[in-house]
C-alpha cells in the first residue's frame, strides 16, 4: 500500500476522529513535534461558534487550515473539497494531510469524500480512519451517541487513551466492547496520546470493502440539500409561494441545465455542493430569485411568503432545496398556472447531530483574577461537570507573562502555560460544549473573573 502511494504520487490522507475530548489535539500535537521528517498539512474543524483549536495546535512550519463553520462531515464538504483542492496546488510543500473532525462528526462521509469525486481520487488516497477513543468517559458516550459508535465501527486504527485514569478490568472491558464492535481495527493502549508514529502514519489500512460492510450506503452520498427539481421555464417572472414550514429560513440555489433529463441534473449536483458551502445571501419575502451560482437563504418569517424567480432565457433549470418542499407546501408557477417539475429527486441529507448538544463560545479582551478564576471552573466542574463534554480555550492571567491553555472533559481539567503573549495583544477565547448549556450563565460567571 505505501509503495502504491508514492509511485503513483498520490498524497496519503489520515482522517483523525473521536468524541470530545478524546485527546484528538493532543495526538495532532504529537505528530507535529515528532521527528518523522514528513511535511504534513492540517486540515481542523470544530463544532462550535469559535474557534481555538489552531490556537491550541502548537506552532510549527505546516499549515494549518482550520474550518469553524460547521461539521465536516455534512454541510461543509465542499469546503473541504475547495481545501484540498487549493492545497494540491502546493503540492511540493507537504507530503501528508491530516484532516481532524470534530469530535460529533461520523467519519464515514468524509471518508466519502476521497472516493466520490474524480480528481481528489487521482491525487489523494485515504490511509486509515485513526479514531481515538477516551477510556474513562466513552461509557456516558457510547450507548446514547450515534456518532461515537459510528467513530469506532469505520475506524481502522483506534487508540485507546487515557488508560492511566481506569482500572484494567475496566480496560479489558471496554476493549472486549470495541472488539465486538470493530473486529478488524488494530487497538493500541496509550496515555497522553503517545504512540508510535509508524502505527498511524502511512499503515495503508482503509479497506472499502470493509466500509460497505459497516454502513452498505457507504457509497452514497450525503448531501446539504434535500432535493432537487428541473423545471421547463418561460422567460419573464414566475412566482415561488411557500407556507410556514419547520424553520424560519431555507437555503436555495437556482442553475440553468442543459435539459430537462436525469442526466442533466446528475451534472448539477457536485457543483452545488460547492455552491451549498458558501455564504449564503439573504432574500425577503417579496424579493428576487434569479438563475446563479449562488445560494440563496430564503427569509421566511413573513405573513406572505411569496418571491418573484426571474428568468431572462427560456429553458431548463434545477432547483435545489435545503429542506423538501413538501414541508413548506412551495409551489412554483408563471402565467398564473403551476410548473411543476419535469424530472426530480430526493438526496440523502447530511447527519443531524444531537439537538441537544450546543456550544457556547466567549472571546474577551483583558486579564483574568487567578483566584476567581480558580473558584469558577472549580465550581463548574463539580456543579455542571456531567452535562460539559468538552472546553477548551487560551486564557490571560493577570501578572503572567506567557499565555494559559486548557483542556477539560466532564469533571477532568488540565491547563499549563504556553508561550509568551510577547506583543500579540492579550485576550481570552474559550468554548464549552454539551448538553443544558447556559449561555448566560456561562458568559456572566467567567466575566466576573476578570481582574
Amino acid at each position: 500500500m505505501i509503495n502504491t502511494v508514492i509511485l503513483n504520487n498520490q498524497v496519503p490522507v489520515t482522517v483523525l476522529t473521536g468524541f470530545l475530548g478524546s485527546g484528538k489535539t493532543t495526538l495532532l500535537n504529537r505528530i507535529l513535534t515528532e521527528n518523522h521528517g514528513k511535511r504534513i498539512a492540517v486540515i481542523e474543524n470544530e463544532f462550535g461558534e469559535i474557534g481555538v483549536d489552531n490556537d491550541l495546535v502548537i506552532g510549527a512550519e505546516e499549515e494549518i487550515f482550520e474550518m469553524n463553520n460547521g461539521c465536516i462531515c455534512c454541510t461543509v464538504r465542499g469546503d473541504l473539497i475547495r481545501i484540498l483542492g487549493n492545497l494540491m496546488k502546493r503540492r511540493d510543500k507537504f507530503d501528508y494531510i491530516m484532516v481532524e473532525t470534530t469530535g460529533l462528526a461520523d467519519p464515514g462521509p468524509v471518508a466519502q469524500t476521497f472516493f466520490m469525486d474524480t480528481e481528489m481520487q487521482e491525487k489523494l488516497q485515504l490511509d486509515s480512519v485513526t479514531t481515538l477513543v477516551d477510556a474513562k468517559h466513552i461509557w456516558q458516550h457510547i450507548d446514547d451517541s450515534d456518532e461515537a459508535r459510528e467513530q469506532i465501527a469505520f475506524a481502522d486504527v483506534i487508540l485507546l487513551n487515557k488508560i492511566d485514569l481506569v482500572t484494567e478490568e475496566e480496560l479489558e472491558q471496554l476493549e472486549a466492547r470495541i472488539r465486538n464492535m470493530n473486529s478488524a481495527a488494530k487497538i493500541y493502549r496509550t496515555k497522553d496520546a503517545v504512540v508510535e508514529m509508524d502505527k498511524i502514519l502511512n499503515v495503508g489500512g482503509f479497506d472499502l470493502d470493509r466500509a460497505l460492510e459497516v454502513d452498505p450506503q457507504f457509497m452514497e452520498p450525503e448531501y446539504p440539500f434535500e432535493w432537487a427539481g428541473v423545471y421547463n421555464l418561460s422567460a419573464g417572472t414566475h412566482e415561488l409561494v411557500l407556507q410556514e414550514g419547520p424553520d424560519p429560513a431555507m437555503k436555495v440555489a437556482l442553475v440553468p441545465v442543459n435539459a430537462s433529463t436525469d442526466e442533466a441534473l446528475e451534472a448539477a449536483v457536485e457543483p452545488v455542493v460547492m455552491v451549498f458551502s458558501d455564504d449564503a445571501y439573504e432574500l425577503s419575502a417579496g424579493g428576487t430569485l434569479q438563475p446563479s451560482g449562488r445560494l440563496i437563504a430564503l427569509n421566511l418569517t413573513a405573513d406572505e411568503l411569496r418571491f418573484d424567480v426571474q428568468i431572462d432565457r427560456s429553458g431548463a433549470y434545477a432547483l435545489f432545496t435545503e429542506h423538501h418542499p413538501d414541508e413548506f407546501q412551495a409551489q412554483l408557477s408563471g402565467s398564473g398556472a403551476l410548473v411543476k417539475p419535469v424530472v426530480e429527486r430526493e438526496f440523502k441529507p447530511d447527519h443531524e447531530h444531537d439537538d441537544e448538544v450546543t456550544s457556547v463560545g466567549i472571546t474577551t479582551p483583558g486579564d483574568l483574577d487567578p483566584d476567581r478564576l480558580n473558584d469558577w471552573i472549580s465550581n463548574l466542574l463539580r456543579t455542571k461537570g456531567v452535562d460539559i463534554f468538552r472546553m477548551k480555550g487560551i486564557l490571560s492571567i493577570k501578572g503572567q507573562p506567557d499565555r494559559f491553555v486548557f483542556q477539560g472533559v466532564h469533571m477532568l481539567f488540565d491547563g499549563r502555560p504556553d508561550r509568551p503573549w510577547g506583543e500579540e495583544p492579550r485576550y481570552n477565547s474559550l468554548i464549552f460544549i454539551g448538553r443544558n448549556l447556559n449561555r448566560t450563565e456561562l458568559t456572566e460567571g467567567f466575566e466576573a473573573c476578570l481582574a
